[in-house]
């Protein structure tokens, strides 16, 4: 018999552990709670699926049973405490303690993700590495362990491993393993789904994504899934490394859910054919620049239906792109993914709003939804572009590793100001029409401020600081009398330029201690623009999606 898994169950040996234990011991004000739930505007996200065969819905719905494992990993993987809190919140018979429960679940345990993961539950500070590490172990600790255990360097630094304590002393634990119970039940989902599928790219992806569970070798998993070409999108399993702030190694859960538009995507084929012309394009020394990254880019338009984990924390992403291993992206390249839906919601509830508070006039009258989509794409595109292995001291290494904790800001920072400067060349090389570049650079300054609301200490939020910082040092942006930023043009370019050089020079060096003093100098929020956010109060942060298809399968 099959049970239908929800993110909010919790095993019942939590339960029986933790039942006379009360874990939530102090609340932030329940007014304040309800003003922060208010900061996400809550979107109803939905699909037509009419054109899809039975099989394909059947599969849908069982991708959706997998991804709400995906929840409860993630959960647990941003803090050791995290199921038996949520247990308590579930269990309370405390009516007021609904809108704790609601912020909980948005946030994924009791760190405020929209105040720098200020505890709105209890005191605790969230652990910087999460709960990948021990609690109690620091940076040092481990990289003096790796000193006299060099044998241990790949299993401990892996993406797909957990760090532990036994009587020994540190130890490194593979996903399959530590997250075992989730982990089997999800493959077996997939599996289910792969056998239901008429498509035959999905069913090898599935296929392979369910022994990557059970393995921890993602490789042709990855690869199969560069290959999907049907009318279903898919993305499950451990990807990003941004909830690891210790080193910046480990992988969260997460997945989307999509139905593929297909006008939209062919609209975007073009773009794959100037991968390599970009790459030379790249203000940086010819040595640096990186050709052996496959050139094949699918860009793919897409509708969400349902996502969860990492991606669906706090603040709700717009698009992605994937795979990280650099071993898929020098044999394949990686794929684009732009979630449509999500961002003309997004776009409504949000960034108009912003633009209309913190623009001046004439650059107002410049802003258009074409010319953030454009942005957003060419951030996407820009991932895949620029230094991934490196060498350095004779050794070949990748900028991820070398950087640490400081990559996701970094790297985040380089798609940013790339997508800006890679649209420029598209629109000087005829792909995008002419009237885009007098929206692009007005556009993405307004998108800033929507992306400096997160929070300077999360990776995007912190990328989008440099930006700002740095184009207002070189007067590329600047501030008129009423308070409203003003961009201009001329002055704009070269500053999108010689960022863009700084930030892949960094990443081709691998340079941890360049990366760090860059943040430093580069990572706060002028007088000027925390004006502007006072203003922005009362505007939604993001968007706070509801699924209709969790309530079909219940």
């Amino acid at each position: 018999m099959n049970f239908r898994l929800s993110f909010w169950i919790i095993p019942a040996v939590m339960i029986l552990l933790n039942c006379s234990q009360k874990m939530i011991t102090e609340k932030a004000s329940m007014s304040h709670i309800q003003e922060q739930l208010d900061k996400l505007a809550p979107v109803t996200l939905t699909s037509d699926l009419s054109h899809l065969r039975d099989e394909e819905v059947q599969t849908v719905k069982l991708l959706v049973r997998a991804s709400e494992h995906m929840d409860r990993l993630f959960l647990d993987q941003v803090g050791p405490d995290n199921l038996a809190l949520l247990n308590e919140l579930e269990s309370s018979q405390n009516p007021s303690d609904q809108v704790y429960l609601d912020y909980f679940k948005v946030m994924f345990g009791p760190w405020d993700r929209l105040e720098e993961d200020k505890p709105f539950l209890n005191k605790k500070e969230k652990p910087v590495g999460a709960n990948f590490y021990p609690l109690d172990m620091s940076k040092e600790e481990m990289l003096a362990w790796l000193e006299k255990h060099p044998e241990q360097r790949e299993q401990f630094e892996s993406t797909f491993s957990v760090i532990r304590r036994n009587s020994e002393g540190l130890v490194a634990i593979p996903y399959s393993q530590n997250y075992q119970s989730d982990l089997s039940e999800a493959s077996q989902l997939l599996t289910e789904a792969a056998n239901i599928t008429i498509d035959p790219t999905l069913k090898t992806f599935l296929s392979e994504r369910a022994k990557a569970f059970l393995n921890d070798d993602y490789y042709a998993s990855d690869m199969a899934w560069m290959d999907l070409s049907g009318d279903i999108e898919v993305v499950i399993g451990p990807y990003e490394v941004y909830e690891d702030k210790l080193f910046g190694y480990k992988a969260a859960f997460e997945s989307f859910v999509c139905v593929v538009d297909h006008e939209e995507s062919d609209k975007q084929k073009e773009i794959g054919n100037y991968l390599d012309a970009m790459e030379k394009h790249l203000p940086i020394p010819d040595e640096y620049k990186n050709f052996e990254r496959g050139s094949y880019s699918p860009i793919k338009v897409v509708n969400l239906l349902f996502s969860s984990g990492d991606t669906k924390a706090g603040i709700q992403t717009t698009a992605f792109n994937l795979p990280n291993d650099e071993r898929v992206r020098e044999a394949k390249g990686s794929k684009k993914v732009m979630l449509k839906n999500v961002m003309n919601a997004k776009y409504e509830k949000c960034w108009i709003p912003i633009v209309t508070t913190v623009l001046s006039p004439q650059d107002l009258e410049r802003v258009s939804f074409d010319g953030y989509f454009l942005h957003v794409l060419m951030h996407e595109v820009s991932h895949g572009l620029g230094p991934g292995k490196i060498t350095k001291d004779g050794k070949e290494t990748t900028v991820n590793r070398e950087l640490k904790e400081t990559y996701p800001t970094i790297e985040e920072c380089k798609a940013d100001v790339l997508g800006v400067y890679m649209a420029q060349f598209l629109v000087d090389q005829n792909v995008f029409p002419k009237t885009l570049e007098n929206t692009l650079y007005a556009s993405n300054l307004g998108g800033m401020f929507r992306s400096i609301r997160f929070g300077i200490d999360e990776a995007h939020g912190g990328g989008v600081a440099i930006q700002l910082n740095y184009y207002m040092d070189k007067g590329a942006v600047t501030v008129d009398d009423d308070g409203r930023f003003v961009v201009h043009d001329k002055e704009i370019q070269e500053a999108v330029k010689n960022l863009a050089h700084d930030v892949l020079m960094i990443e081709a060096h691998g340079d941890y201690d360049a990366a760090v003093a860059f943040i430093e100098k580069y990572r706060y929020l002028k007088p000027e623009v925390q004006a502007a956010l006072e203003l922005l109060k009362n505007v939604p942060i993001d968007i706070r999606p509801i699924y209709p298809i969790e309530s079909e399968l219940k």
